[in-house]
């Protein structure tokens, strides 16, 4: 046989009751020969229980009261037939009139006890196993209402009764022998003391009720059928990836419930791990689905937890003092006092010195327990051997679970690296010996960011979601749109990487969507959704949404973005960027940036900066990991100065050549922003950097292309005209590189810790002689690459390169 228990949201609704009307009678239909627990209908406890505390306050309750029978009423009219109602009506009457007088009797003793609460409560399981036996009845004669009050036997322990095992065994069995061909609908969560009195099981009574009929009448499975699909890796509320576990072994379960997985309770699995009975938590919804099977031993899984769990909510009382060190008895003392006092100690921790003592309890508790240490320990405080008790306040709970993890070295370390990157400092941590848990103590504000990044670090095979706040929308931006909207699904099936664009803001306007703005229509949703743009308000509502792998991007050329870095960093967020201002700016500031990135764990890449897409910074970088020495760098680091001196041959003049360059975008709207040189200084100050030298944008030797007149025209127009009188300049250049068969570049190089830039003439033997188009080239000359350099060489300008290289630093975040 089975037991098939059904939780309140199941017999919630008439389609719910449906629901577990096929259920049923699929398996009766099978020979499983079910036995059947009903909890209470949705909400009809806490309506009961409302109705008590009022009538104790003399408060109305009668409304709640007509409530009530007409919401059971509505079943009885729609699902059973008009023949057979009437008797079901008045049985249910009888006992809306009984629970009346019990209200009006709390009311004229204004006084409401645990056992008055008992027995009004006890009325939901009442109603709804003896409404839903009816409507059963019509389909298998046997159906037949039980009152577990006459079975269950305990203690009076009323709210919270302990079950008398012995004479609650041979009452179950002899109820089994005489109803052996029946359907038994069975109330869950109640019992009855010696004297016959109502009493109730507590939290989960419902569960616990079906385990102790399944432990006594040998049942073959104990399913708990409730509205979600079995248990679950996290709480689906908070993190979205969370997935259905098929088995879990009882000490995981009970692990994952005692720290907030509210499937099942703890105590309800004992009577089930005693006789090794399998508990099967299934969905009324989806009976399809096949759950999560709890059972003695969960056999081999391939993930290194199960699960992870939290409380959300729980108070820290620390407890230290020179009192405490090589004192015997002194934790048995502190913990025996608050058990006495029904203080439930959620986590333990205790320094190595025995100076200390830091345990969690619920909020409620919290005031309670330091007021029992005060009065326990009041000859060691007036003594100074013991500080005075210090709560902290709004903190949570979070627990990673599993068996596997004792097999599984590196667990810890992979739940405070996911902690640690993103910011959550953990006030506390506890460990029990049989490795079959992890807790840790975190601030309640960080949860929900916690869950989902522990989540990800845990469950390698899920695709670790990146949340992206980008700034600028102009050519670089919207192609890295674009790129990202293309290969979203290349990035799931081959990177298992997600990336959710959940901010963007340009000049004008921002918006925010923690789910993920839909790149193909970013533009249309920023223009007609946005709100008005405002940096700071940008970055703050960035930290305010505390998301976990998150990263920054600026994909601008102001300065305004990069006083916000260090402040981004320290909210332990990422930063990919095009923008080489934070780097090539003082030396201070690019150190204090780098500092404060690997000071806070999070990723500071800006491969753009120097190659737009060429792996120029990761490849300098690599050599100097791998213990090579740089001797030189030399480069042509400007797509726009790389095309005009590439073009600049024939009859073509250096004037058309510019003009040419600035009709295909290649230049900025001044030329002389390229034709100066100061974006391609700032490349080489920023490879110096990386290179390691403590070098400042004054130390570097600018040379020009361009005469003074050039550089001076008060507007381009001017420029222009300046250009063309300057013909004879270029062309004198040109004659002179034709005629020593060589070709006109403009070369950046750092060799001793010098940085220059200069316009020279090189011949075919050079590296750089044959470079074509808009390409940049870098050559390193280091001891490994002493004969023959390393070169990497390719397109150095356009918004495809420059947003792929944005693209290729975003992807190395989420490795």
């Amino acid at each position: 046989m089975k037991v098939l228990k059904f939780g309140g949201t199941s017999v919630g609704s008439v389609e719910s009751i449906k629901a577990v009307l096929d259920i049923v009678k699929s398996s009766y239909d099978a020979g499983e020969k079910p036995l059947v627990v009903l909890s209470a209908m949705s909400g009809v406890t806490n309506l009961l229980t409302a109705m008590a505390e009022h009538a104790a306050e003399k408060k109305e309750f009668e409304s709640d009261l007509k409530l009530l029978e007409e919401r059971h009423f509505d079943v009885v009219r729609k699902l059973i037939a008009v023949k057979f109602q009437n008797p079901v009506f008045t049985k249910l009457k009888l006992l809306i009139n009984e629970l009346d007088e019990i209200l009006q009797g709390v009311a004229a003793l204004r006084e409401l006890s645990h056992q008055s609460r008992d027995l009004i409560v006890s009325f939901g399981e009442r109603f709804s196993n003896y409404m839903v036996s009816k409507i059963m009845e019509q389909y298998i004669a046997e159906s037949t209402f039980i009152d577990a009050s006459h079975y269950i036997k305990t203690d009076s322990n009323f709210g919270h009764a302990h079950v008398n095992e012995a004479l609650t065994n041979q009452l179950v069995q002899a109820l089994a022998h005489t109803h052996v061909d029946k359907l038994l609908f069975v109330t869950g969560f109640i019992g009855s003391n010696e004297n016959g009195r109502v009493t109730t099981l507590g939290r989960g009574g419902s569960d616990y009720t079906a385990a102790i009929f399944g432990s006594i009448l040998n049942a073959s499975a104990i399913e708990i059928w409730t509205d979600v699909n079995g248990m679950l890796t996290a709480d689906p509320r908070i993190v979205k990836k969370a997935f259905s576990l098929p088995i879990l072994s009882y000490t995981e379960a009970m692990e994952l419930s005692y720290f907030g997985a509210k499937v099942i309770y703890p105590p309800t699995m004992i009577p089930a791990f005693l006789k090794k009975i399998p508990i099967v938590i299934r969905n009324t919804f989806e009976p399809e689905f096949a759950g999560t099977i709890i059972q003695f031993d969960s056999g081999k899984s391939d993930y290194p937890i199960k699960g992870i769990s939290s409380i959300s909510d729980i108070s820290v009382i620390n407890l230290s003092g020179s009192g405490m060190i090589g004192k015997s008895g002194f934790s048995g003392r502190l913990f025996t006092l608050l058990a006495r006092e029904q203080i439930n100690v959620v986590l333990i921790t205790q320094s190595s010195s025995e100076h200390s003592i830091t345990f969690a309890v619920h909020p409620d508790d919290a005031q309670k327990a330091v007021a029992l240490i005060k009065n326990e320990f009041e000859l060691e405080l007036e003594a100074n051997k013991l500080d005075l008790p210090e709560i902290e306040e709004n903190l949570s709970v979070l627990a990673v679970v599993g068996e596997n993890m004792k097999r599984t070295p590196g667990m810890s370390g992979r739940l405070f690296y996911a902690l640690g990157r993103n910011g959550i400092n953990v006030r506390a941590i506890a460990q029990g010996s049989s490795e079959f848990n992890i807790s840790v103590i975190i601030k309640k504000d960080n949860l929900a960011k916690a869950l989902n990044a522990v989540h990800d670090a845990f469950f390698a095979e899920l695709n670790k979601t990146l949340y992206v706040f980008n700034l600028g929308t102009g050519n670089i931006g919207a192609t890295l749109f674009k790129q990202l909207h293309e290969q979203h699904d290349f990035l799931l099936q081959n990177n298992d990487i997600e990336i959710k664009v959940a901010g963007v803001s340009n000049s004008r306007k921002m918006l925010f969507d923690a789910g993920g703005i839909d790149l193909a229509t970013w533009k249309d949703i920023l223009e007609s959704d946005g709100e008005i743009a405002d940096l700071s308000t940008f970055i703050e509502r960035m930290k305010e949404m505390d998301l976990p792998n998150c990263v920054f991007i600026d994909n601008t050329a102001s300065k305004l973005p990069s006083t916000y870095y260090e402040e981004i960093f320290k909210a332990n967020i990422s930063i990919v960027t095009c923008n080489k201002i934070a780097n090539s700016g003082d030396y201070a500031q690019y150190k204090l940036l780098h500092d404060t990135a690997r000071r806070h764990g999070v990723d500071f890449f800006y491969e753009t900066n120097v190659g737009a897409g060429l792996p120029i910074v990761r490849v300098l970088k690599d050599l100097m990991l791998s213990g090579d020495r740089l001797l030189k760098i030399e480069a042509i680091l400007s797509g726009t100065i790389s095309y005009i001196f590439n073009n600049f041959t024939g009859d073509a003049s250096f004037y058309e050549v510019v003009k040419k360059a600035q009709e295909l975008g290649y230049t900025e709207p001044d030329p002389r922003d390229d034709l100066g040189g100061v974006d391609f200084m700032r490349k080489m100050l920023i490879l110096a950097r990386d290179a390691g030298h403590v070098i400042e944008p004054s130390d570097v030797d600018l040379g020009n292309i361009l005469p003074e007149a050039c550089l001076k025209a008060t507007s381009v127009d001017d420029f222009y005209a300046e250009l063309l009188k300057a013909e004879q300049y270029f062309n004198d250049l040109k004659n002179q590189a034709l005629q020593e068969n060589k070709v006109i570049r403009y070369i950046g190089k750092l060799e001793n810790g010098k940085v220059s830039i200069s316009m020279q003439m090189v011949d075919d033997k050079h590296p750089f002689y044959a470079l074509s188009g808009s390409d940049n080239i870098i050559s390193f000359t280091t001891e490994r690459y002493k004969e023959r350099p390393l070169v990497v060489k390719g397109p150095g300008a356009g918004a495809e390169v420059t947003a792929g290289g944005v693209f290729a630093d975003l992807v190395n975040v989420g490795a």
